[in-house]
């Protein structure tokens, strides 16, 4: 096919680069975007260099190790030796570099208002080292117009033109941890350019290592369809929690309702309740757009409510504990509770917005006693749980199981043995439907106690 018509000369050239992967491509953040990401342009056959403060981070990849799990050590290792990926604690090889992907984090604050301290850092940062020719794209999820309202006026400030003389993108990341079906290479990539040389730009690096490329007509059509599908899985999870909530207190079991919805083929898309929103979109993203839209005078209302559901449910999982314990005879004050799991979802180790801290969190401030027990989250370092000191995961054993008085299951594992736990446990709380058996020592969210 022939090159696209460009309006800028700079475009041209850089298209070239890329089309030939000889483009040098930088990364900053190498978390569970970044990473990823950088290991796919690698393989795609273009030069990466990773930027990330995190030094430990850095010293790994460079020596052919991966921390995300998700990403082998070996995909790892072969570009490292194939002189394909390098990793930097700061931006000093950016001179050198064709593209910058911006991979931060944006998280809320404690006023629920949006977090920008990691992206004005990174869009400083790359300011310093912009030159004609370059493509930065931000991957961050934020809220519509921070690409163009923000990043582009910093990256200004150099007397550059975005889209004549550097180019400007935004590309929501849409990594879900732990999925083995479902990857950075195989997960359609939503591009949205400042200018048509922009998006066309941005289609040709993703497309050199992501199976395909959907444009959009801005940033901010791309940045709003990013929350729109966090916001939808939110305000779902938020019904379906107060559908249990319901089931709960009317005696009907949930899980068999649900079940029961899910066999109808159209117009119906399960969603299950547990003990919380966490991991680093969906508890977070929705605020964004909620905020955003009150500059203009509307009210989110149902991601407020949604919001308000999905946050009272750590609360709920405590009072079924103590409901589950007052069956037994046992108060929750001075209880031993053994709490299985504290990632935020099945089979990995990441803890950022767990529901299953905020549950040990109330626990404590009631008076129980609380251990963990999670085998891909060996400690809990004291930012993360709740209670203003780390925590260390319990070895597991069918005596600890035995000596609790109420066992709860925040995350439902495949590592973990169901069966032995119903034959060990005095008491369960199943958040996750789990169990798959009835007992009289089970008692799960949203359905009718044991013996009612």
């Amino acid at each position: 096919m022939p090159a696209p018509a460009f309006a800028s000369p700079h475009a041209q050239a850089l298209f070239e680069r890329l089309s030939t992967r000889t483009a040098r491509v930088g990364v900053i953040g190498l978390g569970y975007v970044g990473l990823p990401l950088a290991v796919e342009f690698g393989q795609a056959g273009f030069h990466v260099v990773g930027i990330d403060l995190d030094k430990h981070k850095c010293d790994a990849i460079n020596a052919g190790t991966s921390y995300i799990a998700d990403v082998p050590s070996s995909a790892v290792a072969s570009l490292v030796e194939a002189d394909r990926l390098r990793a930097v604690p700061g931006l000093d090889a950016a001179d050198s570099l064709d593209t910058i992907n911006i991979c931060v984090p944006t998280p809320l604050r404690k006023t629920r208002d949006p977090d920008m301290t990691y992206v004005l850092s990174a869009a400083h940062l790359v300011k310093e080292y912009l030159r004609p020719g370059m493509l930065v794209v931000l991957e961050s999820t934020t809220y519509p117009g921070t690409t163009e309202e923000i990043v582009r006026n910093i990256l200004e400030e150099t007397g550059l033109r975005a889209g004549f003389d550097f180019f400007l993108a935004y590309s929501p990341e849409r990594v879900d941890p732990g999925n083995v079906k479902w990857n950075t290479k195989n997960v359609p990539k939503v591009v949205g350019g400042l200018t048509p040389d922009c998006s066309t730009l941005a289609a040709e690096l993703y497309g050199a290592s992501i199976d395909r490329v959907v444009q959009v007509s801005s940033p901010r059509a791309a940045e709003m369809a990013k929350l729109l599908e966090n916001t939808f899985r939110a305000i779902n999870i938020g019904l379906v929690n107060e559908m249990a909530l319901m089931c709960d207190r009317i005696g009907i079991d949930v899980w068999e309702v649900i079940d029961a919805a899910a066999t109808k083929p159209f117009g119906f898309m399960p969603f299950y309740p547990g003990p919380g929103l966490g991991g680093h979109c969906i508890p977070i993203d929705p605020f964004y757009l909620s905020w955003k839209v009150k500059e203009v005078g509307f009210e989110a209302r149902f991601i407020e409510l949604a919001g308000q559901v999905n946050a009272a449910m750590p609360r709920h999982v405590v009072d079924k504990v103590a409901d589950a314990l007052n069956e037994h005879g046992k108060s929750i004050k001075g209880a031993n509770i053994l709490v299985m799991g504290v990632a935020y979802k099945p089979n990995v180790d990441d803890v950022r917005e767990s529901p299953a801290l905020d549950v040990i969190a109330l626990l404590v401030k009631k008076g129980a006693h609380v251990t963990y027990h999670d085998p891909f989250v060996p400690h809990v370092d004291a930012e993360h749980s709740s209670i203003g000191q780390q925590m260390d995961s319990m070895p597991y054993s069918r005596e600890a199981v035995a000596a609790a008085d109420c066992v709860v299951v925040t995350t439902d594992h495949q590592a973990f043995d169901y069966v032995e736990l119903v034959k060990s446990a005095r008491v369960i709380v199943d958040t996750r439907n789990a169990v798959k058996i009835s007992a009289p020592n089970v008692f799960k969210l949203g359905a009718p106690n044991p013996g009612a």
